[in-house]
């Protein structure tokens, strides 16, 4: 009987319902309906900034590379872009267009760091991330800059249960979907984490499509830093740090199903990853349990995803050489090294 084969995303999906139903009896618990607007809202919510840093955070890891520096990038788009408008609606999209393009700037030198000096992603964006810290300690002491009303509409406003930010997000990831699944870059971007020396050997340019992840997680970081301003109403040197961001864009990078060492994944399994996250922060939430059990919760969930995962692979593995065919092997193996013997003997006897 032929095997019925699932993909990592449906399994994060699968397990996102779990966590949903599971969810939703522990609330009932305490006299809370999980799926009342507000509660979903609240879950949604908390999606759209882990979201956005996650999406970019998939590409860079796609292409076997890291990004560090996001939290960085995240609390200094947040004070350009406060900064920039301060109060005045005129100056928004202005606002936009300049914190979009010094992230731009960030992660072409990320990309070309990675690249051309090959240094490891994991080194490259910490470098980085120090110089932004720097950067921002020396000139800011605190918040600064002013939100207009208009823009703060995007953190606080929704679509029935649905807010505005969570709907930019759900879209962009569909846009970055499409540019993996049919795009040249996208293929290339498959081709050079799973193996850059065959890439190479192939032809392929393996630095543009590092350059141009690094180039994008960067901007996804610098969107989810305007985002947060949008919901203070100003910038925050701190804001990007306080969240965390860098490792739990990782984190829901592979919980969602993506190779650290590159080469696989889907940015929908990583859209899922994210919602397991905010599920669970928001069932510890109104359970009212200990915050700082949060991290407790979620190292448990991604060791078990990870254990699922390198089970998979061993299974696959396994069927792909079974127990016939290892006998092949191992007869093969066995002919290998008595033919050689035998020649020697041969040649003593002689």
């Amino acid at each position: 009987m032929r095997r019925v084969h699932i993909g990592t995303t449906q399994i994060v999906l699968i397990a996102l319902l779990i966590v949903v139903v599971i969810g939703a009896i522990l609330v009932g618990t305490v006299g809370r309906n999980f799926f009342s607007e507000g509660n979903v809202r609240d879950i949604l919510t908390g999606m759209s900034v882990l979201g956005l840093v996650a999406i970019g955070q998939t590409l860079v890891i796609l292409g076997a590379s890291l990004d560090l520096s996001v939290v960085y990038v995240i609390s200094l788009a947040s004070l350009l872009g406060a900064t920039t408008m301060n109060g005045d609606p005129a100056n928004i999209a202005w606002a936009v267009v300049l914190t979009l393009v010094v992230c731009v700037a960030i992660g072409l030198v990320n990309g070309l760091v990675v690249t051309v000096l090959h240094v490891n992603g994991f080194i490259a964006t910490l470098g980085m991330g120090l110089v932004l810290q720097g950067v921002l300690n020396t000139s800011f002491q605190g918040s600064a800059g002013k939100v207009p009303w208009e823009f703060q509409l995007i953190g606080a406003t929704g679509i029935g249960p649905v807010p505005v930010s969570t709907v930019i997000m759900l879209v962009l990831a569909a846009v970055v979907w499409v540019v993996l699944e049919r795009t040249r870059i996208g293929a290339h971007l498959f081709a050079v984490g799973g193996s850059p020396e065959v890439s190479r050997l192939s032809g392929l340019r393996i630095r543009r499509p590092l350059i141009v992840a690094h180039v994008l997680s960067s901007v996804f970081a610098g969107l989810a830093g305007l985002l947060l301003a949008s919901r203070l109403g100003v910038g925050s040197p701190v804001v990007g740090q306080q969240g965390g961001y860098d490792l739990l864009s990782i984190a829901a990078v592979v919980l969602g199903g993506t190779l650290l060492l590159g080469g696989r994944g889907s940015v929908w399994g990583t859209i899922g990853g994210v919602a397991i996250f905010a599920v669970v922060d928001n069932v510890m939430s109104v359970l009212q349990i200990n915050p700082f059990l949060k991290d407790v919760v979620r190292g448990v969930v991604i060791v078990a995803a990870v254990a699922v995962y390198s089970r998979r692979v061993v299974s696959a593995r396994r069927a792909r050489f079974g127990p016939g065919r290892r006998d092949e092997l191992v007869d093969a193996a066995v002919a290998a090294r008595t033919v050689p013997s035998a020649s020697a003997g041969g040649g003593e006897g002689s």
